[in-house]
């Protein structure tokens, strides 16, 4: 592939790597080109750990694989989590590390570091290997590393140094000998994590693609203990050159990479679990992490009288019917239990299908084994497999290896059978793994001899015995060659997909929509039957609105409807349907604010002779930067659960930023409106302000509050006309609740115009009814934030009427005065537009999404811890909540940040204690809270004079009562 464009496509790589494979293209234009396009990228490499041995249940999916539901309840209707997502989670945040270098990631599958990968630091140029200072013990049975003793970088949560030498399973003496003994006792553990960015990356590429064929025959023949892993890390250890020039491609590797140095990367604040074993796997979801484990997730059980289930018991992507038992601290996956099955305490049960056991005796699996199913490849046929929780697969009988917790010498002599029975007499290695133990028959049977070789039943006539002797059997290592991984996928998928359809047609059924429907959806599409389930499910419409009435909010119910009909394929109804979606919390809205409030008067007149006065309004207002709380006080969510907002009235260039000046006129008997942008516009005829109105209409929103208010059919309009100026002095899309502001100080001077009630509160919930008929959507806390003075805490509690409760924290005026001069608010010159990010949102919370209700519970809480701290005078306190809101933001919309605004918080990082975009994201203004005066004042300096930021820093003060 001469000529190989540097804007080569994913395909073109994809060929031109696959010819290098098979041993062509010597071209070495082009493999510079490739190299140089893939020296760009970021590769997470996952090793696999192995044949899984000593996990042998999970040898099938493979141990990166295995299901590890932590923080599962968060989302219990998705996929059970497994161990390759939480090290994908934690693998990501590493990313940055790179920074502008492309580079390489390379972990190990069954191992989960417990660590903040944020703050890992990579030297530029170089390979680098993540350490953890750990007991000797430790250390005997794993790598370590020997670290340099000169140079070096010691902070506070690192260090950072050269790599001497590479150890591997020493003992103590060779700990001593080769000076791996830190001066506090301890090792340097291997975590097994490697990276390598920038130009030893791109030598590595470069050898990778020229060395490609060479690469994949080691990959593919080697069966040496030593990975190529290791081989990678020797390369760049001087002491290892000698020992590595005899192995296969250790001359390329010492040439390619041998001129490099490898760095260690000491972490402090490290700790890992490895799933090694069937015993590491339950100790971790039963020990000091349980309470992170969700133990029910995408199952379906019957009634807690028709079975039993121990409570610490964790049931994942499984059915299970009635007569079943499953004692403490055992864990069950994609699997089917039907009938009178008994799971004692501390097994592990996977791909297991039974669906009906039908025997004098019920099956019983022993406390602390292990059972599993698999396909054959080329064959109809399954295999049950099973062995003790505490069994080694790879320990001889010689070296007193055990199967179902038992020697060897005592499983032979209770089973009255001989070794020949189990291994052929050619074999070297007589343990589990190559014992021919495990029969392929009807599953019937498969259970039964399960059971006797299990030890959980008698045999008193041999007919087990002889029934296991006369048929065909295979050994874990057979089956770990004959496994039908195609077939596994398929059925885990469709039994996924089985228990999607049948949670969905539940919660259709008997319950009020509270699951998430969509997410089920996805689960189903997976099987080739969804469509027909999806039309089973469309048919239980209308009949919810009838059956709840009062208590299943409509537009929740059209959300569902338009989700199962986008899944089954018929868009068109499906965009109907969202329509009335919002047209549904719009309505919604209304009668929460609505109900119980008295109509404005229209009859209200200031002349005992009918005549009236001229009247004017001018209201101006702060705008709002809020700390903490958001999302909690937008409909639906204010309508359905309480909401909590701490923020803050601010004044910008020391002046109020919004205003509306509104005057009745008998020049006319219209409405004049006129904005600061210079556009004008009149109304004559007042019957055509009626929604829905244009998005691209600048006058909406003062329309909107013309109707909210009543104004429009009130006797003032009858013999004179209105004037309506507006201004706001921020930035288009601020992010400072503008809008809604601006909606309050319009909805204010109506009100006093009307001499109707104009309270702060009846002007907030008026402002809602005002965003929905605007179509902008958004919550109570922007016009909170700009009718309330000071700082404060602000509650909403659903309910007709929705009631608003508003707290002012009470602080000192030093403390005023030190947040002054501490919070730094910064215009990014970016433009964000909040009703595209609100409808994601409100999408999410109407579908039921539980990862974001558990987003928006922290968030109001957050509020809460806040408001404490501000008023103990804890600034760096509230700095921490402004960082675990800005994450959770992010969380809620992944789009709320961007390239900019990134750069501008890595750059702000090390003057603030905390920071954040104010509003929903996106742009706007931030909130940089300094660690003291003396940083703020040199942030600002440096923002200010800074070529790469085009950012405004604003002076501000707070909007104190007058």
């Amino acid at each position: 592939m001469s000529g190989f464009s540097s804007q080569a496509s994913k395909e073109e790589i994809g060929e031109f790597l696959l010819e290098a494979a098979n041993g062509g293209s010597g071209d070495e234009a082009a493999i510079a080109a490739a190299s140089s396009i893939m020296a760009k990228k970021h590769v997470l490499l996952l090793h696999a750990g192995g044949d899984s041995k000593r996990v042998p249940w999970a040898n099938p999916m493979g141990k990166a694989f295995l299901p590890l539901p932590y923080l599962a309840g968060d989302n219990p209707d998705g996929p059970v989590p497994l161990l390759f997502d939480h090290i994908l989670a934690i693998s990501s945040s590493a990313r940055q590390a790179f920074n502008n270098q492309g580079g390489i990631f390379i972990m190990t599958g069954d191992v989960l570091p417990c660590f903040d990968a944020s703050n890992l630091y990579l030297p530029d140029d170089a390979a680098c290997i993540v350490t953890v200072p750990t007991t000797l013990d430790v250390a005997a049975n794993h790598g370590v590393v020997v670290a340099s003793k000169d140079g070096g970088i010691d902070q506070e949560t690192y260090s950072l140094c050269l790599v001497d030498d590479l150890l591997q399973k020493p003992t103590v003496s060779e700990l001593v000998e080769g000076h791996a003994i830190l001066d506090d006792g301890r090792a340097l553990l291997d975590t097994g994590i490697i990276a390598a960015r920038g130009k030893a990356w791109q030598d590595l590429v470069t050898l990778a693609l020229s060395s490609s064929h060479t690469v994949i025959k080691e990959l593919m023949t080697s069966n040496k203990e030593l990975s190529l892993y290791e081989d990678l890390v020797a390369a760049w250890v001087p002491a290892k050159h000698e020992w590595l020039r005899n192995r296969p491609l250790g001359k390329e590797l010492i040439s390619a990479l041998g001129k490099q140095r490898i760095f260690s990367f000491c972490s402090y604040n490290f700790s890992f679990l490895h799933f090694g074993t069937s015993v590491e796997v339950l100790d971790h979801l039963a020990g000091s992490y349980s309470g992170l484990v969700g133990r029910r997730h995408m199952c379906s059980l019957p009634e807690t009288t028709a079975c039993d289930i121990a409570a610490t018991a964790i049931i994942l992507s499984t059915k299970i019917s009635s007569g079943v038992s499953i004692g403490e601290d055992s864990l069950v996956y994609d699997s089917v239990l039907c009938g009178r099955i008994r799971i004692g305490s501390q097994c592990i049960v996977v791909t297991v299908n039974i669906r009906e056991f039908h025997s004098s005796t019920c099956f019983t699996l022993p406390d602390r084994h292990c059972l599993w199913e698999v396909p054959l490849v080329n064959s109809a046929e399954r295999v049950l497999v099973y062995c003790g929780l505490h069994d080694n697969p790879k320990v001889s009988i010689k070296m007193d290896g055990t199967f179902c917790g038992k020697p060897w010498i005592n499983v032979l002599e209770d089973l009255r059978i001989q070794v020949v029975d189990l291994w052929d007499s050619t074999s070297q290695d007589k343990c589990l793994w190559t014992a021919k133990l495990f029969p392929v028959m009807s599953l019937p049977e498969m259970l039964n001899v399960g059971m006797w070789l299990m030890g959980s039943v008698c045999d008193p006539d041999g007919k087990i015995a002889s029934l296991w002797r006369k048929s065909q059997r295979i050994s874990l290592d057979e089956l770990h060659r004959a496994i039908d991984y195609r077939q596994l996928c398929t059925d885990s998928s469709k039994h996924q997909a089985d228990l999607a359809a049948d949670i969905a047609k539940a919660c259709m059924n008997y319950g009020l929509l509270g699951r998430n429907l969509f997410q089920l959806c996805e689960e189903m599409l997976q099987k080739d039957t969804c469509l027909a389930v999806y039309e089973e499910l469309l048919s239980f419409f209308p009949s919810h609105r009838d059956q709840y009435p009062g208590v299943l909010p409509q537009s929740r119910e059209y959300q569902v409807k338009m989700d199962l009909l986008r899944a089954s394929g018929d868009l068109s109804t499906a965009c109907m349907v969202e329509e009335k979606v919002w047209a549904s919390i719009a309505s919604e809205t209304a009668s929460a604010i609505k109900y119980g409030s008295k109509e404005p008067s229209s009859g209200k007149m200031s002349s005992n002779h009918g005549n009236l006065h001229p009247r004017k309004a001018v209201v101006e207002l702060p705008v709002r930067v809020d700390f903490v709380g958001g999302w909690s006080d937008t409909p639906p969510w204010s309508l359905e659960r309480p909401g909590c907002v701490l923020n803050m009235a601010i004044c910008l260039q020391g002046s109020l930023p919004v205003g509306a000046m509104i005057e009745t006129t008998e020049d006319h008997l219209g409405v004049r409106i006129e904005d600061d942008a210079g556009r004008n516009v009149y109304i004559d005829n007042l019957s055509c302000i009626s929604p829905p109105f244009k998005e691209s209409d600048p006058f909406r929103l003062v329309k909107s509050a013309l109707i909210v208010t009543g104004i429009l059919g009130h006797k003032i309009l009858s013999k004179s006309g209105l004037n309506i100026r507006t201004w706001a002095n921020v930035p288009r899309g601020s992010g400072l609740g503008t809008s809604s502001i601006l909606a309050a100080a319009v909805v204010k001077g109506l009100f006093q115009v009307m001499e109707d009630d104009e309270s702060d509160d009846n002007v907030a919930r008026a402002v809602l009814v005002v965003e929905q008929i605007m179509g902008t959507g958004g919550g109570w806390q922007d016009q909170i934030g700009g009718l309330y003075p000071g700082i404060k805490c602000a509650q909403s509690f659903p309910g007709q009427p929705l009631r608003l409760q508003v707290v002012p924290v009470l602080t000192t005026p030093q403390l005023i005065q030190e947040l002054e001069e501490r919070l730094l608010v910064v215009f990014t010159g970016q433009v964000r537009l909040a009703h595209q990010v609100l409808q994601k949102v409100v999408t999410r919370y109407l579908r039921r999404d539980n990862i974001l209700i558990s987003s928006i519970k922290r968030l109001a809480e957050l509020a809460k811890i806040g408001r404490e701290a501000l008023m103990n005078g804890e600034l760096d306190e509230l700095g921490g909540i402004l960082l675990e809101a800005w994450r959770l933001h992010q969380e809620l919309d992944p789009f709320c940040s961007n390239k900019l605004v990134d750069k501008l918080f890595a750059f702000a990082g090390p003057y603030c204690c905390g920071y954040k975009l104010v509003g929903a994201g996106g742009g706007g203004f931030a909130l940089l809270l300094a660690k003291n005066v003396s940083c703020a004042k040199e942030l600002r300096r440096a923002l200010e004079e800074s070529a790469t930021f085009d950012v405004k820093v604003y002076d501000w003060n707070v909007a104190m009562p007058r």
